[in-house]
């Protein structure tokens, strides 16, 4: 089988945008989290199909931090790029920026860090393309993004570690 072509993460870069409606907020006007958290996972898991060109599946939401309010009426940009691609898993990074609809003012709300993990026909692991980050924000992107999966490997390890010594 051939080895996948690699590819660049503007190459599968999304964006996407909604307006936040009354039935996606809560008492206080501000959108749920669950909301942003589905279009998050929504738009990173396009980006992911696009780099590999195969269905994926979410394996994590590494980290989401929920930075700014979104209000009722705001629009809601996300930006979805893969970050760094292993054998068959891939971080994406997803930034959310409110957007008033009024005077253009953007701030950025959330940010998110999510592992997908591309599937063959059978609905195994497979290899997904490599990444080649071109720009220097990309390049930046991908050395975080590793030192992101190496911290969450050994951490992993020692939470397996400890699990094994502890007495039932």
């Amino acid at each position: 089988m051939a080895e996948p072509k690699a590819k660049s993460p503007g190459q599968s870069a999304v964006e996407t945008r909604y307006l936040v409606m009354p039935h996606q907020a809560n008492p206080h006007g501000t959108a749920f989290g669950g909301v942003i958290m589905a279009w998050i996972d929504m738009v990173a898991g396009m980006a992911a199909q696009r780099h590999c060109g195969k269905e994926v599946v979410t394996a994590g939401i590494d980290s989401l931090a929920f930075k700014e309010p979104i209000s009722i009426g705001d629009h809601v940009l996300l930006r979805a790029s893969v970050n760094y691609v292993s054998r068959s898993s891939m971080e994406v990074g997803v930034r959310v920026t409110r957007e008033d609809a009024y005077t253009g003012r953007q701030v950025v709300a959330t940010t998110a860090h999510l592992t997908f993990v591309a599937l063959d026909k059978n609905k195994k692991p497979t290899p997904a393309p490599p990444i080649l980050p071109q720009t220097d924000k990309e390049k930046r992107r991908y050395a975080n993004a590793r030192l992101r999966v190496q911290a969450r490997k050994e951490l992993l390890g020692k939470i397996s570690r400890r699990q094994s010594t502890d007495p039932e």
